[in-house]
């Protein structure tokens, strides 16, 4: 975990659920909770922890903007409660679609990691034959939206989902070498 400070540029986050009293493990007296809201930032990906004020409004599923919360905190998957996890799905899937070309251009521009790995290879069900596959089709022409990939590119069925579940793995596990979407802090390295 690492606390951020509010500062400089807007981070527009996902909301994925609001404690209004407070985590349920927590012991101490209701009235001495704070309530909590859990959110998904949308560039990153980072998940967060915000410390809410009584005079808070926000709901799950609204778009917020991370400056104008006082005290946040980043957190991994394992801290989320059941009901944030059930939601990131549903979050990860909208942020793709409100920027579909921020994702279609990942296939126009991933590039090589070694020698032997190429970013395209870490998406699931893609291969060395597929990925060739799209590194010719993008010389010919850069991709215009996920249904131009999957016309043009032969059995890369459902490139968007494929990138969602990508995401969604990097979100859940902590031990992957790379990473493409999700980025971790500085502080969470190294620990």
């Amino acid at each position: 975990m690492s606390s951020t400070e509010s500062g400089g540029e807007d981070i527009v986050a996902a909301v994925l659920d609001v404690l209004p009293h407070g985590r349920s493990d927590d012991d101490r007296p209701q009235h001495q909770k704070e309530p909590l809201a859990y959110a998904l930032g949308v560039d990153e990906f980072h998940i967060y922890e915000l410390s809410l004020d009584e005079d808070d409004d926000i709901a799950f599923g609204d778009r917020i903007d991370l400056t104008e919360f006082g005290r946040l905190t980043e957190v991994d998957f394992e801290d989320l409660p059941s009901g944030a996890r059930q939601e990131l799905e549903y979050a990860v899937d909208e942020v793709v679609d409100a920027d579909e070309q921020r994702f279609v251009d990942f296939y126009n521009d991933a590039q090589p990691i070694t020698l032997r790995l190429h970013q395209l290879n870490l998406l699931p069900g893609i291969g060395k034959k597929l990925r060739n596959t799209i590194l010719d089709e993008r010389k010919r022409k850069p991709f215009e939206s996920f249904e131009d990939l999957e016309e043009r590119v032969s059995g890369l069925h459902n490139p968007r989902e494929v990138l969602v579940e990508r995401i969604q793995e990097e979100l859940r596990d902590d031990d992957l070498k790379y990473r493409i979407f999700v980025r971790r802090s500085e502080q969470g390295e190294g620990e």
